[in-house]
């Protein structure tokens, strides 16, 4: 069996920067430990695959050790494949998912992601969550699959040296951190050690959470971010009632095969 493979760099303006993905479209469903392993092959923080359904496109996404409800780069990246290289036609896509519609809006090179808002509610400073880090912040808080930890300032999350081990005993996807900005609105990082990914590059996913308590703190609906990893990446965010945007470019870095005996 032969499969596309596609990779490319979400929430990036060109290659080695922004956030890795691999995309592979199937005409249908294989079995799920054969999508598993291949996202461990692919060793990126995401492999989506879509297959064109009655309903719909449906999207899933895997890490190398499981399967997530929501990835924003990959659904990123999966939409330039699309509109790039599969000969889609429109400019707007929306794929079916385990978190309910998602919608892709093209405008040129930039691409914008229209998500559900995460529910979040601030917890106590437990010392399981503080213990992990370095730093103390200064507000935690709790959403759907994520915690969220609020630092002082953006030098504090770039210099941020968490230890892996502690945060993978979490009974979570991940820990987002996260500081209002210096020249943005907002910086983040992530770290989802128990998901298979030590720091994912840019999770827009993670923006589903932020968004929304940025835009309470700082009294603003749209706002500029940057996520501190060692590649970076831009984020253009709006808050929409009960949903979120998210807007950024994808550069597609590879296209290949996949042989599967």
């Amino acid at each position: 069996m032969e499969l596309k493979i596609y990779q490319l760099d979400a929430f990036a303006d060109k290659v080695f920067t922004g956030n890795p993905a691999a995309v592979c479209p199937l005409e249908t469903w294989l079995p799920d430990d054969i999508l598993q392993k291949i996202a461990m092959e692919n060793n990126l923080a995401e492999t989506a695959y879509y297959v064109k359904e009655k309903e719909g496109l449906r999207i899933r996404w895997f890490t190398p050790a499981v399967e997530v409800d929501l990835c924003g780069h990959a659904t990123l990246a999966s939409a330039v494949v699309l509109f790039n290289h599969e000969g889609y036609e429109g400019n707007q896509i929306t794929f079916n998912s385990r978190s309910g519609p998602l919608t892709v809006t093209k405008d040129s090179d930039l691409l914008t992601l229209n998500f559900p808002t995460d529910t979040i509610s601030e917890i106590d400073l437990s010392p399981e969550l503080t213990n992990p880090f370095d730093i103390k912040p200064v507000k935690a808080l709790k959403g759907k699959t994520d915690y969220m930890l609020v630092f002082e300032s953006e030098s504090v999350i770039k210099k941020l040296q968490p230890d892996l081990r502690q945060i993978a005993k979490l009974k979570a996807r991940g820990v987002i951190v996260t500081a209002k900005g210096d020249t943005v609105d907002f910086v983040s990082r992530f770290f989802g050690p128990q998901s298979g990914v030590d720091e994912d590059p840019v999770t827009g996913s993670a923006h589903t959470s932020l968004i929304p308590y940025w835009s309470k703190v700082l009294g603003k609906t749209e706002m500029n971010a940057i996520q501190c990893s060692s590649r970076g990446g831009k984020l253009k965010c709006k808050l929409k009632g009960d949903r979120v945007e998210i807007s950024g470019q994808a550069k597609t870095y590879l296209i290949g095969k996949i042989f599967i005996p």
